[in-house]
């Protein structure tokens, strides 16, 4: 009867934590945000892997305190394997008892809270065995290499995730011997990747979307001269994926786990035993990244100056501050009087009926924008016409080189200032400055030298678009031109406008004020604007830059597999 009412009680005990333990396991919810996956490919056939993390976790939800990684195959290094969690560095990482290849990362006392946010750093220093032949035909051997990023069981992630992959081939390539797969899984960005070849010639791919999510399988694959990998880099046997002798069962969205493992736990331990986490974190200086928007391939060198951009196209070559660019935009309409500004604050912008015939595409697009009244959809508006505009010059700039032609550009930006502060009279100083002003606006002190040069007791004639800017300028129309001490005679709609000169120090202050203007009154803030154009525009930074921080940062499943008949098996979830 002794042993009896033992027995008795381990069987309440066992009943009671397989009863709760479903509430708790209902309890992890969570948002990912970001994701960034940088898988380095080196010359002796390994990789190294650097994810960086950002997740929202539930209010309510349970509090995540390991995390569960999955491993392309179990020849990893475990000893090379680094982590942090906002920077702080974690220190016991063991092989997982959940995900089958894998590894544990304790949070510690870095957990984050039911309604927390915080960011997982990563860094996989060797993981061997995962360069295969490639299948196409070539003139020379191939080697290929296919990678899927970490994703998580719909049942515990939602939302969209701003994903972005990069992969970085061995140096010694050039771009036209590289190749790149379609992106699998239903990737909802563009096919094509983002290229770029970097200083030390390496070449990297990546795939940027911010329409893409967690709890998705995307695959990402490219291929590559064997000749830059060490010899016996390239794994010759049939691929295998990770051991499937234990029982598991599938998500929807194809994600195995491992219930043998599982359920042990869970009724010997009686409560919580398993959560997810992952996916991404702005690299390691992404804040700065923000605001560098050119496309890679911009920066892929050619030969030769690129003549005939505007003074807003070299603008964008140069990256200059996008709200210095709208500005640009906005005062080359006023001088085509194809705008006028109705209200400074807020910023309203009204097109001229009809439109002159020799505008810009941007320079309508730019308009078009101002046709909508919610600062919202203006806003995206704008970011559309950037995208756009970057795009172009990355296309005019296709087979000539960067350096040269910014060096061009900035020539031609030196000599404008010249002629400004080189005339002889405040009169003639102001005419020149009026007609250069678009490639004064490139220097990078323009406002510091344009203070400088129309400071003093120094009088200016109103430039002939002046009050198609300042809404409460006088304009005084005649049926002939008008001529007065201390005037100057302008062109407008409906005849002739007369309008007087300018204190040179207010007219200084009103120019480069502009910039300032337009980006309180109608951007916002001026890094989250341009950060919207970067997502889509400009890829991650040199995974380098991850692990000299600690490494980047991951989460739950990753594979890499052969490209011919790839069959990425991972184990998803964990605790």
């Amino acid at each position: 009867m002794k042993h009896l009412r033992y027995v008795c009680l381990l069987l309440i005990f066992v009943v009671l934590a397989g009863s709760v333990t479903p509430v708790h396991a209902q309890d992890y919810r969570f948002q990912v945000p970001e994701e960034s996956a940088v898988v380095t490919i080196n010359t002796d056939g390994s990789i190294s892997i650097d994810y960086s993390i950002t997740f929202n976790n539930d209010s309510g939800a349970h509090a995540i305190d390991v995390v569960d990684i999955g491993m392309p195959n179990s020849d990893y290094v475990l000893k090379s394997i680094t982590a942090s969690v906002d920077g702080y560095q974690l220190s016991r990482i063991t092989k997982s008892d959940y995900v089958d290849p894998g590894i544990s990362v304790y949070l510690d006392n870095r957990e984050i809270p039911a309604g927390g946010t915080g960011t997982l750093a990563v860094h996989v220093g060797t993981v061997n065995n995962v360069i295969y032949p490639a299948t196409q035909t070539e003139s020379e051997s191939y080697a290929s290499f296919v990678f899927s990023p970490n994703w998580f069981d719909s049942q515990y992630c939602y939302g969209d995730t701003n994903l972005q992959v990069t992969l970085l081939l061995p140096a010694g390539l050039q771009s036209a011997e590289t190749r790149y797969y379609t992106p699998e899984g239903g990737w909802p960005g563009p096919d094509e990747p983002e290229s770029k070849i970097m200083e030390d010639g390496k070449i990297f791919f990546t795939w940027v979307s911010d329409q893409a999510n967690a709890y998705t399988e995307y695959k990402f694959g490219t291929s590559f001269p064997a000749r830059v990998l060490a010899e016996n880099a390239i794994v010759t046997s049939p691929y295998t994926g990770p051991g499937t002798s234990s029982t598991s069962s599938s998500g929807s969205d194809g994600i195995s786990f491992d219930t043998s493992a599982i359920c042990p736990f869970i009724f010997c331990l009686g409560f919580i035993g398993f959560f997810i986490l992952i996916i991404y974190s702005a690299t390691v200086g992404a804040q700065k990244r923000k605001m560098q928007y050119l496309p890679p391939k911009i920066s892929m060198e050619g030969h030769g100056i690129k003549r005939g951009l505007t003074a807003v196209e070299a603008g964008i070559l140069m990256e200059q501050p996008m709200d210095k660019i709208m500005t640009m935009i906005l005062f080359g309409l006023l001088k085509k009087n194809a705008a006028e500004v109705v209200t400074k604050e807020p910023l309203a912008v009204k097109a001229a009926d009809p439109l002159p015939a020799d505008l810009y595409g941007y320079e309508t697009d730019f308009l078009s924008a101002f046709t909508s009244t919610s600062s919202s959809e203006k806003r995206k508006l704008l970011q559309k016409m950037m995208v756009n505009l970057i795009r172009s010059v990355g296309e005019k700039m296709k087979g000539f080189s960067k350096k040269e032609t910014v060096a061009f550009y900035q020539d031609i930006m030196k000599r404008a200032w010249e002629q400004v502060e080189q005339a002889a009279t405040p009169e003639v100083k102001g005419q020149v400055y009026e007609d250069v002003m678009d490639w004064t606006m490139l220097d990078n002190d323009y406002e510091k030298r344009t203070t400088q040069t129309f400071s003093g007791p120094v009088f200016i004639p109103t430039p002939s678009w002046w009050w198609r800017y300042e809404p409460s300028y006088p304009r005084t129309v005649s049926a002939a031109p008008v001529s007065t001490a201390g005037s100057s005679t302008s062109s407008g709609s409906g005849g002739r406008v007369s309008l007087p000169s300018l204190p040179g120090s207010a007219f200084a202050a009103s120019v480069v004020g502009s910039v300032q203007n337009f980006s309180t009154n109608v951007l916002g803030n001026l890094t989250s604007f341009t950060s919207g154009v970067t997502n889509v525009t400009n890829p991650p930074p040199p995974p380098s830059t991850y692990r000299s921080s600690g490494g980047g940062g991951g989460s739950s499943c990753a594979c890499a597999c052969a490209c011919a008949g790839c069959a990425c098996a991972c184990a998803g979830g964990g605790r």
